[in-house]
């Protein structure tokens, strides 16, 4: 076995959540009077945590100083929060993937720059038997990815070290919180961003298909 635990991304990794994210983005926008955002646009805006989403989606520069910018962060939250679960579905081959895992012995957890209560929820519905579940939490200091406090707080959990794990993503921010925490990764080609940005942010294992991770966890 080449890995005893696997550590997940949730949007864009194990769920596709973008037209949720994108709905949501756009409501807000909507209430405050801002400009919509295309898909695209929302899908190259996350990964990076709800105020940098928001952020990128205001149209002005210095977003942050905007005098609404904690209120519209605030909405935004609380209309994903509760219309989350409409678009969202698992990619193909990942709810298989997880039960193949676990039934072999291999741990899994997921940790995500969602709202803990968000991915807390998406992972009940749709992933029951993962029970380490770790979303956004810097209220309590623990820091968001690419710093790895939200991967090491799963690590433990678990109960492996680092050199045991892998961590499995699709962005950028991904590549950056392994190699922050010191751990392997491996990208999925599924998700929010191509091979090209991928490689330029420093990934070097790629896999196109469940079946492919599985054997990149495994082998």
């Amino acid at each position: 076995m080449k890995y005893k635990a696997a550590i997940f991304d949730l949007d864009g990794t194990l769920l596709d959540t973008l037209d949720d994210l994108a709905d949501a983005v756009n409501h807000t926008m909507d209430a405050y009077g801002f400009p919509r955002r295309t898909r695209d646009e929302v899908r190259a805006f996350v990964g990076n945590g709800v105020e940098r989403l928001i952020e990128l989606a205001m149209p002005q520069d210095d977003a942050c100083s905007h005098p609404q910018f904690a209120s519209v962060v605030a909405d935004y939250r609380a209309y994903y929060a509760a219309n989350s679960e409409h678009k969202t579905a698992p990619y193909a081959g990942v709810t298989a993937l997880i039960r193949r895992l676990l039934a072999e012995g291999i741990a899994v957890s997921v940790v995500s720059n969602k709202p803990h209560g968000a991915t807390v929820t998406l992972c009940a519905k749709y992933f029951p038997e993962i029970s380490v579940v770790c979303g956004e939490r810097e209220a309590e200091g623990i820091r968001r990815k690419p710093y790895p406090d939200t991967v090491f707080k799963a690590v433990a959990e678990l109960g492996f070290d680092v050199k045991d794990c892998v961590y499995i993503g699709d962005s950028e921010v991904d590549i950056k919180t392994s190699e922050n925490a010191g751990m392997d990764c491996i990208s999925v080609l599924w998700g929010f961003r191509d091979e090209a940005e991928l490689r330029e942010a420093g990934g070097t294992v790629f896999v196109r298909t469940a079946d492919e991770l599985y054997g990149a966890i495994v082998k």
